[in-house]
Parts: structure tokens; C-alpha cells; sequence
């Protein structure tokens, strides 16, 4: 799927698939988000691949690392085997800036938190979320659910669809054995709290989008409390740092003013 790069680079990857047996790629005139891309690619399965059980999110900026989907694969049969009832399964995300990995979120009664497991340990760990690109599942879960939400276009995909598996009865697994190259935002910013963290750095345009999904998602009965909270202190964080120490400080703290604005403006239309 390319969403609107242009002749010059649809040129370049019709060449390269022509290569690659069983590729199918579906080019498109403008850039319809994120979600939708890959909701269109999914809902061409039955016309290219029907016989297909299984999709993989794959964001460009993603290297599956040696024997990563299989392991994806192989893990997501066992816990159904086993009735765990997985909705999706996902690796373990490393920083290509940094080296460091971005871990996996786990929630209790008060508290949205990160866990690091080694990328040795073998058995996949229950998560309450998983990050887009590496998301293994079933096809027919995904339809079964009726696919992504299209109308966040991009940030926060991954966060509404992991919470509406959760709220259907699904569970959600890392496998910290499965490990995936991944940039977050333009970059990764390494940083030291209690630990070296990593700080994605994105453009203003991304924050529009990260503080209008997310107070989008904060309106939604699904989604849980935990997560409003300190979705909420995050953005409060977000906007601190960035107001600081970015050189483009006043541009990113307008887009993130106009995704707030946005945001209420569709909580307002919803009463």
C-alpha cells in the first residue's frame, strides 16, 4: 500500500515487487491515513489472497529481525491452543536511533506502565497494548470487529484497536523474543529517568493528530479510566518538554493547541 508518495516512487516499487512473488501492491492518489491504508489492504484480501487467515501491520520504517514473524505466528497458535483467546500478538520494538527498546504496556487498577523484558525471555507476556506495526492476528478477527478506525488517520490506531479487542473478551500478548527495528515519530531521543528511556521526536503536524485522537479516545466508554489518566499527563508532559527544549517550540505547541481544539469541537458535536 503507498499513500499518495507519487509517480516517481510507485514507479520504484512496482519494479521491486515484480520481484517478489505473491506481493501485491495497491497505490493510491492521495494520502487517505494511516488507518485506512491498512484497512483497504486488509478488505483486498478477498480478491488477491481469499485463502489468507492471517495479517501483519508492517509500517515502512519497520525491520522484522531474524525469524521475528514466525515466532509472531508460532506464538499467537500456542495461546490459542492453549484458550487464551488472543485478539493479536506483537514483538518487542528496538529504536533504530537509539538501540534501546521501547518495551511493552501493562495496566493495573491505578497505573499505565512500561515492562522491559529480556529479549531472550520466551514466553509472551498479557499486555494492554500493543504498538501498530508488528500486530499479528487474525483476519478474522479483524473483520469480525469491522476493521480499524479510519477516522483517527494516523496516532492512536493501534491504542483504539488494542482497546476495543480488550472490551470484546480478546487478550493482548507481547512476545519479547520476536524483536522488530522501529523509529517512532521522525526520531528516537534517548533520555535518563530511573533508567535510559526513549523520547520519540515528531512534527507538529503529528502532534495535531496525537492530541486530537487521544482526547478523542478519552470521550470513549471502551477505553479504560487508567488509560484517560495518564493519557492526560502525558499530553500535559508532552507540551511542557516541547515548549522547553524544542527549537521549533511555538509550531509544535500550535499544532498540539489545534488538536485540542479539534478534539472538544467533536466532543461538543457528540452531545
Amino acid at each position: 500500500m503507498d499513500n499518495g508518495s507519487g509517480e516517481e516512487v510507485t514507479a520504484k516499487i512496482h519494479s521491486l515487487i515484480t520481484q517478489m512473488p505473491q506481493t501485491f501492491f495497491l497505490p493510491q492518489s492521495s494520502n487517505l491515513g494511516l488507518a485506512a491504508a491498512l484497512d483497504l489492504g486488509v478488505r483486498n484480501l478477498s480478491n488477491i489472497a481469499p485463502d489468507c487467515e492471517l495479517i501483519l501491520f508492517l509500517d515502512q520504517d519497520s525491520e522484522p529481525l531474524g525469524g521475528a514473524i514466525e515466532r509472531l505466528c508460532t506464538a499467537l497458535m500456542e495461546l490459542e491452543q492453549s484458550g487464551k483467546n488472543p485478539g493479536a500478538v506483537g514483538p518487542q520494538l528496538q529504536d533504530v536511533d537509539t538501540g534501546l527498546y521501547h518495551g511493552f504496556h501493562q495496566m493495573t487498577c491505578w497505573r499505565w506502565r512500561r515492562i522491559f523484558p529480556e529479549p531472550s525471555e520466551h514466553l509472551p507476556i498479557p499486555v494492554s497494548n500493543l504498538n501498530g506495526s508488528g500486530t499479528l492476528m487474525r483476519r478474522a478477527v479483524y473483520e469480525r470487529l469491522r476493521g480499524l478506525d479510519t477516522d483517527l488517520f494516523i496516532d492512536h490506531v493501534d491504542t483504539e484497536w488494542a482497546f476495543r479487542l480488550l472490551a470484546n473478551g480478546y487478550t493482548l500478548w507481547g512476545v519479547p523474543d520476536a524483536v522488530f527495528k522501529h523509529r517512532m515519530g521522525q526520531r528516537g531521543l534517548r533520555f535518563w529517568m530511573l533508567g535510559w528511556r526513549v523520547w520519540p521526536a515528531r512534527s507538529p503536524a503529528r502532534h495535531r493528530y496525537l492530541y486530537r485522537n487521544a482526547l478523542w479516545l478519552i470521550q470513549r466508554p471502551y477505553v479504560p479510566q487508567v488509560w484517560k489518566f495518564w493519557a492526560v499527563v502525558k499530553l500535559l508532559l508532552t507540551a511542557l518538554v516541547h515548549g522547553l527544549a524544542d527549537p521549533r517550540r511555538f509550531a509544535q505547541l500550535a499544532a498540539m493547541w489545534q488538536g485540542v481544539r479539534e478534539g472538544l469541537h467533536h466532543a461538543t458535536l457528540k452531545r
